[in-house]
């Protein structure tokens, strides 16, 4: 029996909330923007409780206790080494990840996506003046990595970085040991840094994900990405890190980290992670399961339901990837039409690569089971 309860509703109308207010629809059921309608842990709340309780809130320096948790949850859980000398801090990953496109790359380089891939990777490249260069999942019963091209798009002396996602928003995928280390085999042999975006690593449900760094052993020609925030529900505290071997590199991206003006952190963000790496692993796990258990729920529906939609099997994150095409309708069609028609906000496929989304939702499921399936009734009476 679950320690923890999941399926109770948290009100988020009327408090600043991206997710939540951003449409005003009293109507509104949100499943869109990657943030969860759970309360976060019970112990990263009373930590926060404990700090705001000081009273004081001025800047922030970063401990050691909290290196040595993110230290330890890894070596923990995923039987990966980070050294501390390895881990910068910063305010989140996506600005984690134009720091390092900004640091290791040239105005004109190519950088490789793997589309449909999260929206924000796309905006990093571009904003950095660097070229994006699609190298295109291959879609079936699950996604799979196009080797052949990714081959072909790595020679091109104007490629410098491909930025994985891993675990993989949209399609769901939790990458193989075997699957990363062919990626970091053509990446090595071709001078391409791979910057691994491993937000979603704890969101698994067939075992654990792969840190890159356990890949790409040191880490010689790689960097990865990590924050608690989707994990936990703590995206609004701004806390992240980039976990770089390479001193020349590391040098860089603090110059870049500096540039940006992304150094200073929240000392909310800096209490949580502890209190979410040192005590949160029981919630964790709970959560997991609970997160599963409304997946199969969907699948149960969608089999019944609608049968013409096709979901793509979600071995991480808590977003499903769904197939809309035998509804005859563009992404952003349905998109606008269960929003103005349902009250149901999901994201459009095309938002993920225009070619590569086109044909595809992708829905947030991590909320109260009865929400979703309010949701997904909804969905059916504009589809039917």
């Amino acid at each position: 029996m679950s320690k923890y309860v999941f399926d109770s509703p948290v009100s988020r109308r009327g408090t600043g909330c991206y997710k939540w207010d951003e449409v005003p629809d009293q109507e509104l059921i949100p499943m869109w923007v990657a943030d969860m309608d759970f309360r976060t842990a019970p112990v990263i709340v009373e930590a926060l409780q404990r700090r705001v309780a000081h009273g004081v809130f001025g800047y922030t320096l970063v401990p050691d206790s909290y290196y040595q948790a993110i230290i330890s949850w890894f070596r923990r859980r995923h039987q990966w080494t980070i050294e501390r000398s390895w881990i910068q801090y910063t305010t989140g990953v996506v600005p984690a990840l134009s720091v390092i496109v900004k640091a290791l790359t040239q105005p004109g380089d190519q950088v490789i996506l793997q589309t449909p891939v999260y929206n924000c990777f796309f905006s990093s490249v571009r904003n950095n003046a660097c070229q994006l260069v699609e190298n295109r999942l291959k879609p079936g019963p699950r996604y799979t990595i196009d080797y052949d091209d990714l081959e072909r798009k790595a020679a091109d002396p104007r490629a410098k970085m491909l930025i994985l996602c891993n675990p993989h928003n949209p399609v769901g995928r939790v990458w193989s040991h075997d699957e990363l280390l062919r990626v970091s085999d053509i990446c090595q042999r071709n001078n391409v840094v791979v910057v691994s975006d491993e937000i979603h690593n704890e969101l698994c449900f067939n075992g654990r994900y792969t840190p890159f760094g356990t890949v790409d052993v040191g880490l010689s020609n790689a960097i990865v990405c990590t924050s608690p925030s989707k994990s936990f529900n703590t995206a609004g505290l701004q806390i992240a890190n980039i976990i770089c071997s390479r001193p020349e590199w590391r040098e860089r991206i603090d110059r870049a980290i500096n540039d940006n003006e992304v150094c200073d952190v929240n000392p909310f963000g800096v209490v949580a992670l502890q209190a979410a790496y040192n005590e949160g692993e029981e919630w964790l796990e709970q959560l997991c399961s609970y997160i599963h258990a409304n997946y199969e729920a969907l699948v149960s529906f969608m089999a019944s339901e609608l049968p013409q939609l096709g979901v793509t099997p979600l071995e991480g994150t808590y977003l499903v990837w769904v197939d809309i095409k035998a509804t005859g309708l563009k992404s952003d069609e349905l998109t606008q039409r269960l929003l103005q028609e349902a009250h149901v906000q999901v994201n459009s496929g095309t938002m993920y690569g225009t070619e590569a989304g086109e044909g595809f939702i992708r829905l947030n499921i991590a909320c109260p089971r009865s929400q979703m399936m309010e949701a997904l009734r909804r969905i059916k009476q504009v589809i039917g």
